[in-house]
């Protein structure tokens, strides 16, 4: 096993739209209102503190996040730009535009729009962790975990999980499989219910050779309604690997069952137990 390769999996391959939701999600809920991060206690931002062309910005702007989650990129990519054309200052609508361009593979152009978001509004921490997953996709890995440290150290960040899950897979990518195992198991111990941050873990014992602390953490996924394909699978491998026949058929016949047109179910009947 090879606990140095980037992780695989539905979470792995499906992150970075993972990544891009919750981050529009936060916006939604208010990211556009706040005030800039710095070292002082934020001021809070009420309806009347907003001008006219941030107003209209900010309206543009949730139209484009509804676009980009409804995938049509390109109409949201117009309306972040006439939100910026409406308010230069706006540092969500350049977050988002980077987060535009990464879906496009413009990683130059998505790297300008982050450090941008900064410049007018330094050290925001989901920013941060956007332009350290950009990093990490570019195999920049020092850069990358210094983003992400720079994100977890501010004291307001919630989304202390999300990042360190993220920081994990790049540190995985990186051959760092013993830092990539503290920074996930930190993730897991704040947030032990998300199925992204448990199957990863499963995968990165599982390649490592201990295989009962990948059942640990793989069964607590597939014994509940985040199973899908791919969990099944390794749940499989791992079972399979333990000499745990019984609990290898009973998870063989779920993926026949439920995913019968799957990738991993046509693995499954070829024996092909090594991908």
């Amino acid at each position: 096993m090879n606990a140095g390769r980037a992780l695989a999996g539905p979470w792995g391959r499906r992150l970075a739209l993972a990544l891009v939701s919750w981050v529009c999600v936060l916006w939604l809920q208010g990211c556009a209102a706040r005030a800039p991060v710095t070292g002082a206690g934020p001021e809070i931002v009420t309806p009347s503190d907003e001008t006219d062309a941030r107003r209209r910005a900010r309206i543009r702007l949730e139209l484009a996040v509804g676009y980009f989650e409804a995938g049509k990129v390109a109409v949201a990519l117009d309306e972040v730009k006439q939100a910026l054309a409406a308010d230069p200052s706006f540092a969500d609508a350049y977050n988002l535009r980077g987060l535009i361009y990464m879906q496009l593979n413009e990683l130059p152009a998505a790297e300008e729009s982050f450090l941008k978001a900064l410049s007018q509004r330094s050290g925001d921490p989901n920013v941060q962790h956007n332009l350290a997953w950009l990093l990490c996709q570019q195999q920049r890995y020092a850069e990358a975990d210094q983003r992400f440290a720079q994100a977890l150290a501010h004291p307001a960040y919630m989304a202390r999980s999300k990042t360190l899950m993220t920081q994990g897979l790049c540190q995985a990518r990186a051959g760092q499989a013993a830092q990539a195992e503290q920074t996930l198991l930190r993730a897991y111990e704040i947030d032990a219910g998300n199925p992204m941050v448990g199957y990863n873990l499963a995968d990165l014992f599982f390649r490592k050779g201990e295989f009962t602390r990948a059942q640990f953490y793989i069964r607590r996924i597939n014994n509940n309604d985040f199973a899908n394909a791919e969990s099944l699978w390794l749940g499989i491998k791992v079972e399979r690997a333990l000499g745990e026949t019984v609990a290898m058929r009973q998870l063989a016949d779920q993926l026949r069952k439920r995913y019968p047109q799957s990738r991993e179910a046509a693995a499954l009947d070829r024996g092909a137990f090594n991908e």
